[in-house]
């Protein structure tokens, strides 16, 4: 147990006061070196931990913080955990790391409309400037591999259809709640705010194919998490549980979170989870 950290177990047991389980059984005879190496390897077909660079002892730490100890904290899988990476580096626009895990997610089984879709849905999350300098970087990384653009259509809906299907969707996870809040608005607001949402969010995007519902839920509720959006991470706290999402898995997909978007963000979201 000398490569669990004690917040990752005590976050698990808190979520689940029986006694949630790291992901520890499967690599109980590997050191967290050998770990780090093995999943850096898988990721993005290199070496880890070679001592080299100009700053060799944060590259240590930080890479056997994430590859050798979150990354096998959890119920998630590596496409799981990478498309989570591609969205809270999309949200902070770090966009040379998401280069990397681009190819790393591409490495691990995660399809190119998978990773595009991911990016795509932080669209109403993050504003468009920042979606579209993410979707360069796919792209450019997509080209790199041979990948032809564009990617195959995954639109669902029609500009007569859109609103309604995505009401079916929102009212499902959200029911009025927006609508109800934006009621003491100046006329003609109260009612084009929530149709906006609807439309621009739900309709646009939730209806899309390559991703379902539940993974969408996820992967915005780590977007919210990165941009701190504490009023939002409590309403989607609960949209996530309705699309299918368990508190287990939403704390590990913020433990996954906390390497790129640090223990105060992580933590605050993993409360909000906890206390709903």
């Amino acid at each position: 147990m000398d490569r669990t950290i004690t917040f990752l177990l005590a976050a698990a047991l808190l979520a689940n006061p029986a006694g949630a389980q790291v992901n520890e059984k499967q690599h109980q005879q590997m050191t967290r070196e050998a770990l780090t190496k093995q999943t850096y390897h898988a990721l993005f077909g290199g070496e880890a931990l070679t001592g080299q660079g100009n700053d060799p002892e944060l590259m240590n730490i930080l890479q056997q913080f994430i590859f050798g100890d979150v990354f096998h904290s959890g119920v998630l899988n590596d496409r799981q955990r990478e498309l989570i990476t591609i969205v809270t580096l999309t949200a902070q626009q770090a966009l040379p790391q998401l280069k990397a895990h681009t190819n790393a997610a591409l490495n691990v089984g995660v399809t190119p409309i998978e990773v595009r879709e991911a990016v795509y849905q932080c669209g109403p999350y993050i504003g468009y400037p920042r979606t579209l300098n993410a979707v360069g970087v796919i792209n450019e990384v997509f080209k790199e591999r041979g990948i032809a653009l564009p990617l195959a259509a995954q639109g669902t809906v029609s500009e007569s259809d859109r609103m309604a299907k995505g009401k079916a969707i929102q009212d499902k996870l959200y029911g009025s709640e927006i609508a109800d809040a934006m009621k003491t608005l100046p006329a003609g607001f109260d009612q084009a705010v929530p149709d906006l949402l609807t439309g621009g969010n739900f309709g646009d995007f939730y209806t899309r194919g390559g991703l379902d519902v539940k993974t969408r839920e996820l992967l915005m509720y780590c977007v919210l998490a990165t941009l701190g959006a504490e009023f939002q991470l409590k309403a989607h706290v609960r949209g996530s549980l309705k699309a299918g999402n368990t508190k287990e898995e939403m704390i590990a997909a913020m433990v996954q979170c906390i390497g790129y978007i640090g223990f105060p963000a992580a933590i605050n979201a993993i409360t909000i989870i906890r206390n709903n």
